[in-house]
Formats: C-alpha cells, sequence, structure tokens
C-alpha cells in the first residue's frame, strides 16, 4: 500500500452500544434517526461500499454488487468524546474519562487562570458556543473579560472577540488553561472559540484552534511517520494528537474546504496518510439538533466520494468512519454512545467483505501500520488480511 486517506465522519452513530443508557443515550441512532426524520437519505457512494448492510436507514438501499467492504465498530475507550474517539483509532484506549463539569469549573481552577491571565471571566457554566456568544458578547464587549464555558465534552472553551483579544493573545489565555488543568482537572481540550461583529449579530469565525492532552502512548501516527511516510492532517485531527505524529497541517474552514484540500494532498502525496474529520456534521448539526442540516451536509460528502474514489489508484485505500455518534433527533445536544460505521473501499480491496463487529476503534490503526508492513505493539486487530 502507498496512500491511505482517512475520513472521519464527526457524529455519525448507527445504534446505540449496550452501554448507551449508563451515558444517558438510550434510543440513540443518529444516522437511521436522521433518515426517518427527512424522509430517506439519498448515499448511493457509501451504499456502493456497504452502508445499507449495517442497519435499516431509510432510503439507504442493500445493493448488491458492492465495490468496498463494510463492517461495524464499537468503542473500547470508557468516553463518547472526539479526543477518545480518535486516540483509540489510533491504538489508545481511555480506560478512565476525562473530566466534565456540568455546573462549571472550581473556584480553584477559575481563580488560577484570572490571576495568571490578569482579568476576570464570564460565564463558567455549560453552555452552546453560539448561544453564550449572543448571551454574554455585549458584556464581553464592555468589560474585555474572556467568555469561559464547558459542555457534556471534557472541555474548557474561551471565547473572545477578536477586536477585544487578539487570536494571539486568545491562543497564549488557551495555553495557560491548558498549563493549570492538570489531574485530577485534565480535560481534553482546551479550546480558542474566536469570534467577530457587533450585538445581536455575533458570529464564530474558523479561526478555532484545540489544545489537547497528549496522547499518554505512543499512536500508530507515530509509527507511521517515524517510518519515513507522511502523514497530512486536514482540519482538527492534529490538535486532538498534540501534534504527535503528523508531518503537515492545513486548517480548514468547513467541510467543502476540507474535502478540497484532502484531495489536492492526496494528489500530491507520494507515499502516507492523508486525515480529514468532517467537523460540520457534528458541530453544526449534531449538537445543534438539526437533522434536516445533517442529512444535507451528509448527502453533500456522499456526492464528494465519486472524486475521491476516482483518484484511488491499486495502491491506494479509502478508509470513512466516525469518532462517537450525535443524534440530532433527541432532546440532548451532546454526543452519544453509539456504534459506528467502517467502510473500505480501493481498487485492489475484496469487494463485499463483511467485516463483522469490530471490538474496538483501534482495528484501524492496527490495519493501517499493516497495509504497510509496519510492526508495532499497539491496541487493535488488523483485519488488512480480510480485504487485500
Amino acid at each position: 500500500m502507498n496512500r491511505i486517506i482517512l475520513i472521519v465522519i464527526d457524529g455519525l452513530g448507527i445504534g446505540e452500544l449496550p452501554d448507551a443508557m449508563e451515558y444517558g443515550d438510550s434510543g440513540s441512532n443518529t444516522l437511521r434517526n436522521i433518515s426517518e426524520a427527512v424522509g430517506g437519505l439519498r448515499l448511493p457512494n457509501m451504499e456502493s461500499l456497504g452502508l445499507g448492510f449495517l442497519g435499516d436507514f431509510k432510503g439507504v438501499q442493500r445493493t448488491e454488487k458492492l465495490i468496498g467492504s463494510y463492517g461495524i465498530m464499537a468503542e473500547a475507550s470508557h468516553a463518547k468524546d472526539s479526543t477518545a474517539g480518535h486516540w483509540e483509532m489510533m491504538g489508545i484506549v481511555t480506560e478512565k474519562p476525562f473530566p466534565t463539569y456540568p455546573h462549571g469549573f472550581p473556584a480553584e481552577i477559575i481563580e488560577a487562570f484570572e490571576k495568571a491571565i490578569g482579568r476576570k471571566v464570564l460565564g463558567n457554566k455549560p453552555a452552546s458556543g453560539t448561544e453564550i456568544i449572543k448571551e454574554l458578547g455585549s458584556l464581553h464587549l464592555e468589560t474585555g473579560c474572556p467568555i469561559v464555558y464547558t459542555s457534556a465534552d471534557s472541555v474548557f472553551q474561551i471565547a473572545a472577540h477578536e477586536e477585544i483579544i487578539p487570536l494571539d493573545e486568545l491562543y497564549r489565555m488557551c495555553e495557560t488553561a491548558r498549563s493549570i488543568l492538570k489531574p485530577p482537572h485534565n480535560v481534553g481540550r482546551v479550546i480558542a472559540r474566536p469570534f467577530v461583529g457587533k450585538e445581536g449579530f455575533f458570529v464564530r469565525t474558523p479561526m478555532r484552534k484545540d489544545f489537547s492532552i497528549p496522547p499518554p502512548e505512543k499512536t500508530a501516527l507515530q509509527y507511521l511517520s517515524e517510518s519515513g511516510l507522511e502523514v497530512i492532517s486536514i482540519g482538527k485531527v492534529k490538535d486532538i494528537f498534540a501534534g504527535m505524529g503528523f508531518t503537515k497541517a492545513l486548517s480548514v474552514s468547513g467541510n467543502d474546504d476540507a474535502i478540497a484540500k484532502a484531495v489536492t494532498q492526496f494528489k500530491s502525496l507520494d507515499k502516507g496518510v492523508v486525515w480529514l474529520t468532517l467537523v460540520d456534521l457534528d458541530t453544526l448539526y449534531g449538537h445543534r439538533n438539526d437533522p434536516q442540516g445533517y442529512a444535507r451536509a451528509l448527502e453533500n460528502f456522499d456526492s464528494a466520494l465519486t472524486g475521491i474514489f476516482a483518484l484511488l489508484t491499486e495502491n491506494d485505500m479509502l478508509i470513512i468512519t466516525a469518532d462517537h455518534g450525535c443524534d440530532p433527533t433527541t432532546q440532548s445536544t451532546d454526543h452519544s454512545r453509539e456504534y459506528v460505521p467502517l467502510l473500505i473501499y480501493g481498487p485492489s480491496i475484496k469487494e463485499g467483505i463483511d467485516l463483522g463487529l469490530r471490538k474496538s476503534f483501534s482495528d484501524i490503526g492496527a490495519t493501517m501500520l499493516d497495509a504497510f508492513d509496519i510492526k508495532s505493539n499497539i491496541n487493535g486487530e488488523s483485519f488488512w488480511k480480510l480485504i487485500a
């Protein structure tokens, strides 16, 4: 194998895991419930890889002539957030969930942060990112105090107007928060959330930046890059791994931009991996309980696959999966604890192979290393011999 393109559809769950009730996610099935809510989905390219065999999704057919192979993956980590999901794909199983703060951060964290940055903060509560800047944006303009908030995920988010707190200063604040958030308050990610505009018209910008906790062990990404392969991050992926294992990273401003940049990078790639995570489905539609928007974005991605298929040569492989669920049809605006799809395609990859139920997302990393003939001791069971 010379090249692999890994695409993570952020939040595309396909049914609740056995322990979903413990996470408050009984009944969650992101893809099925969206398909029902919109009266059916049209996803012919993913159908051709076997998506219809992974569940009953309205409008999604079980095609007799498949060009790819398919399976279902369960998350072994005790979590349902982006960090744990992405890490697990590369061999890191998170046994202890990252801490969350349903009532805001404790005084010792906030006081230490305020002292370090020389400013008071606003907010300090769980909130939607768009709603909290609507609520506190004007007060932020008046006072210059950054807005700190969290969510059901393990995140410490800092929102600031770019004319009040310039990007460089906002990023330094995030680095400061990252240095303060040590165990037991080792949140998965500190996130810079810049915005612009005026009262009633505040808009978040694409200059978001994540400051993640580093993976505790060596990942498949590091094995790949240390073997001389290019490992290219499109979008937020590099931030989730604190940059470890990547040789190149490009920022993006939405799904269309991410796909375009991934295609450009893949065309010029000699040997290695391009990884893009399509975050719009999760952030713009899943968390905002918008099944119609999610459906449109998913169908747009499926259409883009036609061009991606055409790029692949005999020594290339495409892997499509997800990092968790984010069912927009439930009352919750949180991620959901779900199985995720596994779809594989390549001109030399076997067609119509049912890869079954994979016990861990780590099987992806193990398979990628196997495809490049790289030895490692990461978690995961490779399915390379089933499809090669």
